[in-house]
């Protein structure tokens, strides 16, 4: 089936897609936060540029989006059309996030996906995160406490 649109247009579309502050990363971050713990995004040293970083916890986040990652679920699925395209281009990104994990992984770091489809689902993915970080950060924040703030 051949694409609707002008090259020029599919170029101007692709060009405007956003790598940072999609609403699943969004939605990650406000949990996160909301949980009490603090991080960094997107940190130049390190491998990837990971979405969330935990220094002092020595572990990453990444927020996947299941077309773009290959995740196993409903939304991972390639396109019929331009098949061949997109098969080779969704494998080289799976295989970079391969790379990547396991050079985080060699340098002493934990990693974590969490995918766009399991945002849904924010309890789970809560405790998920509580587990792989470790129980809560001793974050002031934490506990509602407002430090010196009026509410």
């Amino acid at each position: 089936m051949a694409d609707k649109i002008t090259p020029a247009r599919r170029s101007e579309n692709m060009r405007r897609i956003k790598s940072t502050g999609m609403k699943p990363e969004m939605v990650v971050r406000r949990l996160v936060h909301g949980l009490g713990y603090r991080y960094r995004l997107h940190r130049k040293d390190l491998p990837s540029k990971p979405d969330l970083v935990f220094g002092s916890r020595r572990s990453v986040v990444f927020v996947h989006g299941c077309f773009w990652h290959q995740h196993d679920c409903r939304d991972g699925r390639v396109p019929s059309s331009n098949r061949q395209y997109w098969e080779s281009k969704l494998a080289r990104n799976v295989e970079r996030d391969r790379k990547t994990q396991q050079e985080l992984e060699s340098a002493g770091w934990r990693v974590l996906v969490v995918w766009e489809c399991e945002i849904k689902d924010e309890a789970t993915l809560a405790d998920r995160l509580v587990a792989f970080l470790g129980g809560r950060s001793p974050s002031p924040y934490a506990d509602g406490v407002s430090l010196g703030r009026k509410t």
